[in-house]
């Protein structure tokens, strides 16, 4: 049969075209009807095809009436898989699209449609339908008009294909981009543009805007002493109570670490002109603190956990987002350094303010780049004179700033928890040098000061003996000094703490003694070599007998004790003389040397203006030998 007769035939077959005579012309009964039954069976393996092709694609095809209230034609099986409803129910009840379609999506959708019906374009998009049990698929629905010969719709057809596992993974991606992992709550990404709308509004219609910067108080330790998991876990309770706390159209992000970040926006200025930022932002620092004066429960132990809060406010104290968190950072730690952690807020916006966050980003880039130098000041034998040891004191040669004391730095850096990493550097320092001394014929013990967050890091005994083991190091050659203050504040622990490394045989020294309050009783039982009389005592005993009287009460009782009194920061003959001749047999300060570079201290030694005491001369009290 020749292809023009199979399509006369096939059209005649499904109504399209006429069965003229002359398509029958020389053609008998036999003949055609073979002929149509040839046509039927072609027909019929067309449709299977089709039916095969259509059935086993991953998707659900349909064709509607163009008309938006008309029938729908044909409905393939896949919609029973992707949507939960048979084809024969979605072809007989023409309102099941508006009943099944989420109604988050229904109006969007409408939209889409009129604007396809109206403008011709391919309709395409992303909704959500919600199946008959309840669950919820995402589609991607795409259709296009099928056209007369006159350009005029006659069908719609159109596919939906399943992409609900898409969605959700973009929805996961999108959601890790804009959110903490941990909390779930947003991130500084998110705040950041959050803040920029708000500020935005304020400006367009004269509101003002608040930023809160929140820091848990000693939140190191908790991490260092009941581990990291406890950790996550008390951060997660903070979230929950910062969302207790604040307002349903307040924002709360989690900056990172410790650190979170409270969102106050379109606060209206009162009648009389005010700015009421100010007072909203305080009531929600103040709920805040008083959430968390109830004990937080971790690691089955209940603990108290205070948070320190900056506020800074538009158009107050900054004209930009990045400016307003610049200023709660910064006020934050301004108030904490004041001694206000725990408490409920501070405003920023100051010059303090932003020299304080100054020394903070030059502090944490002098821990990156490490611009640390040790300086070292002899201990001495008053009796002899001679040198029996140095102590090791910390100097920041700041890029911008030239040497900066510890005192400058110190309590920012224990504030901030960067001490962990400057202590560690000082200890590996200190061996490192130790080692290049007796390399060089100068076997010379060091003294090195721990801060009280170093001491609570579990392990630190085993860190302080792997600095020795590995530079090869007698443990005897180190004397760990703590200040008073630090002994006392947890005995049992400090206790279990310094008689281990005593064991290990690492030395002891009190430091700044006589400041504190110190229980006689507890200090007996520590195994302390050395107790270092504040050098505020010393300073005055020239011109004080109070001061001297003290002086020699601390010797005595360091006597008594067992321990070797050692007086700091003499600088005066006289001074000397007071203090040698109340019994005290060590001491160090400027009188005898200020504290110098390692190579200058050996240029000293080397030329004899420092005399090197030998191991097995040194006074019984401290010697080694």
């Amino acid at each position: 049969m020749h292809e023009n007769e199979l399509q006369r035939l096939l059209g005649f077959l499904l109504g399209d075209v006429p069965l003229h005579d002359d398509d029958l012309e020389g053609a008998d009964a036999d003949t055609l009807r073979e002929r149509l039954n040839d046509a039927r069976r072609q027909l019929e393996e067309m449709r299977t095809l089709y039916r095969n092709v259509v059935e086993q694609l991953p998707a659900f095809l349909y064709i509607d009436s163009p008309e938006a209230d008309g029938p729908t034609y044909y409905a393939s099986p896949k919609i029973e898989e992707i949507l939960g409803i048979t084809a024969q129910q979605y072809i007989n009840f023409s309102e099941i699209w508006d009943d099944m379609i989420h109604p988050d999506d229904r109006q969007r959708a409408i939209d889409d449609y009129n604007s396809y019906a109206k403008y011709g374009y391919p309709d395409r998009g992303d909704f959500r339908y919600i199946r008959p049990d309840g669950s919820v698929v995402w589609v991607h629905d795409r259709s296009s008009k099928i056209l007369d010969e006159a350009g005029n719709p006659i069908l719609v057809q159109g596919v939906m294909f399943d992409i609900t596992q898409q969605k959700e993974a973009e929805l996961a991606v999108q959601h890790m981009a804009y959110h903490d992992t941990l909390t779930g709550l947003p991130n500084r990404r998110m705040f950041e543009q959050h803040l920029e709308l708000a500020l935005a509004r304020a400006r367009r219609d004269d509101h003002g805007v608040a930023v809160l910067f929140c820091d848990l108080d000693q939140f190191k330790l908790v991490n260092d002493s009941l581990g990291h998991a406890v950790g996550d876990d008390l951060l997660k309770q903070v979230a929950a109570r910062l969302r207790d706390a604040t307002r349903d159209t307040d924002l709360i992000a989690r900056q990172g670490g410790d650190e979170f970040l409270v969102l106050v926006g379109d606060v209206e200025r009162g009648e009389d002109g005010s700015d009421a930022a100010t007072r909203v932002g305080q009531g929600v620092a103040d709920r805040i603190a008083e959430e968390f004066r109830r004990p937080f429960k971790v690691g089955g132990v209940e603990m108290i956990s205070t948070p320190s809060i900056g506020i800074s406010l538009f158009p107050d104290d900054a004209r930009d987002g990045q400016e307003l968190m610049r200023n709660a950072d910064a006020a934050m730690y301004v108030h904490k350094r004041s001694g206000g952690t725990g408490r409920s807020a501070v405003h920023s916006g100051s010059s303090n303010a932003m020299e304080q966050l100054s020394s903070l980003t030059r502090l944490r880039k002098a821990v990156e780049d490490q611009h640390w130098e040790l300086h070292y000041q002899p201990i001495v034998d008053l009796g002899s004179g001679e040198m029996l040891a140095a102590e090791a004191l910390l100097r920041w040669r700041d890029p911008a700033g030239g040497i900066t004391r510890p005192g400058e730095f110190i309590p920012l850096a224990e504030e901030t928890g960067l001490i962990q990493s400057i202590g560690d550097w000082v200890l590996g320092e200190v061996c490192r040098q130790m080692r290049e001394w007796h390399d060089a014929g100068i076997d010379l013990d060091v003294s090195v000061n721990v801060s009280p967050l170093q001491l609570s890091r579990s392990g630190i005994v085993d860190e302080i003996s792997s600095h020795l083991d590995v530079h090869h190091l007698p443990h005897e050659a180190m004397i760990v000094e703590l200040t008073e203050s630090t002994a006392m504040a947890d005995p049992e622990q400090i206790q279990k703490l310094l008689w281990e490394l005593r064991g290990r045989g690492v030395r002891i020294a009190i430091d700044d003694f006589g400041t504190g309050a110190s229980s006689l009783a507890r200090l007996r039982h520590l195994p302390v070599e050395i107790l270092k009389i504040d050098r505020s005592f010393v300073a005055d005993t020239v011109l004080d007998e109070d001061a001297a009287s003290m002086v020699g009460a601390i010797v005595e009782l360091s006597r008594t004790l067992g321990m070797v009194p050692l007086a700091e920061a003499v600088e005066t003959e006289e001074q000397r003389g007071i203090v040698e001749r109340l019994g005290c047999s060590l001491a160090q300060g400027y009188l005898f040397c200020r504290p110098i570079p390692a190579v200058d201290l050996v240029a000293d030694i080397r030329e004899g203006r420092l005399r090197l005491a030998m191991k097995g001369a040194q006074s019984a009290d401290v010697g080694r030998g």
